[in-house]
């Protein structure tokens, strides 16, 4: 049976291409755009050709024909709240997918799927995108009625770690209690429970902890003098919020590495906000444990700024006596997407069906009639 799978997963400012026959890796690369490029195109579905051409060339050095692919399996994304699985891309998935999803480029997983799809008559499918939503009610509740919590978590790489940590412990992801970190350029800190992620903070809505390229959390009071000081549009506030604060606001630069030089040639405010950076994430890993009522089998630590040993340190410090800190550094999304297209492909998972419908639609039948 062919198995042969090419698994895509863009994000901000890179695209990671993998082909996988069945289990086995053919290979595995990273191409980090130039972000002028990238500026060039008014939103990210404008990129869409543009990220087919570099797919291409990559697998043409490599010497791949992905002419003969079974499937083609991406990182979902701009969608409504949905179960976590497989799904196959649809007409309403590359709707969703192309309003916009907050202009994210997960959303250029699914278009991207189905265009190699439809041109080799192949399978598309994405897989546990970031608009996976198994949160607790409670968890959506805030101070004004008419706004809920909304879920945008790492589920593909959240889930993936979580399933294979609790393996290396002799559990199963179902019947064990994590809380997982995803460091990286986003920042997603969830409370996993016996296999559902009932909270997390929200890496698009500006919660949380900052992150590289992200505000995270910020008083809401300052934040709305800010909106109305004449000083900023609703896009230049936005592009703060989500693409240009956190330690590129602080310090110019995204790059927790070039942070860390920064802190080594003696710069004393880099050090600061790199610090502030981790004492966020172990606040947030501290209201996840409430999350779980104390109940924490294991911290886990994933990501690329979990290669950061010094951090990984601070965190356990800061964290360990919550419960056992495990690290997995780096990511396992392309092992997961490409995964998860051979169980489709098998049989050994079905494909959902996308529709739109959204799982969480308010409180409205909950609150009493006059």
């Amino acid at each position: 049976m062919n198995l042969k799978v090419l698994a895509i997963n863009p994000g901000s400012t890179s695209t990671k291409i993998a082909v996988f026959d069945g289990e086995k890796e053919v290979f595995m690369q990273t191409v980090v755009h130039d972000s002028e490029k990238l500026d060039t195109f008014l939103t990210v579905s404008d990129q869409l050709p543009y990220r087919i051409e570099t797919i291409l060339e990559v697998c043409k050095e490599q010497g791949v024909d992905i002419s003969d692919c079974a499937a083609f399996v991406g990182r979902g994304g701009g969608l409504n709240s949905c179960e976590s699985g497989i799904y196959a891309v649809n007409a309403k998935i590359l709707e969703h997918a192309r309003r916009g999803g907050g202009n994210h480029p997960a959303t250029l997983g699914s278009q991207i799927a189905d265009s190699f799809a439809a041109e080799h008559g192949a399978k598309a499918f994405i897989f546990n995108p970031p608009d996976v939503d198994e949160f607790i009610d409670k968890a959506r509740i805030t101070g004004f009625s008419d706004i809920f919590r909304t879920v945008s978590i790492h589920a593909l790489n959240q889930k993936e770690t979580a399933r294979r940590v609790a393996i290396d412990l002799g559990r199963t992801y179902e019947d064990s209690n994590f809380i997982v970190c995803h460091i990286g350029g986003g920042v997603s800190i969830t409370a996993h429970r016996k296999g559902k992620m009932i909270d997390s903070n929200g890496i698009i809505n500006g919660e949380g902890p900052m992150a590289p390229t992200r505000s995270g959390s910020l008083p809401a009071v300052d934040l709305v003098d800010m909106c109305f000081s004449g000083k900023y549009t609703r896009d230049e506030l936005y592009k703060r919020i989500t693409k240009t604060g956190g330690f590129v606001d602080h310090a110019g630069t995204s790059d927790s590495r070039e942070l860390g030089k920064m802190i080594a040639d003696g710069d004393k405010y880099a050090e600061l906000v790199f610090d502030a950076f981790q004492y966020q994430i172990a606040k947030e890993v501290g209201s996840m444990a409430v999350a779980l009522e104390g109940k924490v089998d294991a911290i886990i630590l994933t990501g690329g700024i979990a290669n950061n040993k010094k951090v990984c340190a601070n965190l356990t410090r800061m964290c360990g006596f919550i419960a056992p800190v495990e690290v997995r550094a780096g990511e396992f999304e392309m092992q997961a997407l490409a995964a998860s297209a051979v169980r489709a492909l098998t049989g050994a998972e079905e494909a959902r069906v996308y529709t739109g419908e959204p799982l969480f639609k308010g409180f409205e039948h909950l609150k009493k009639k006059n």
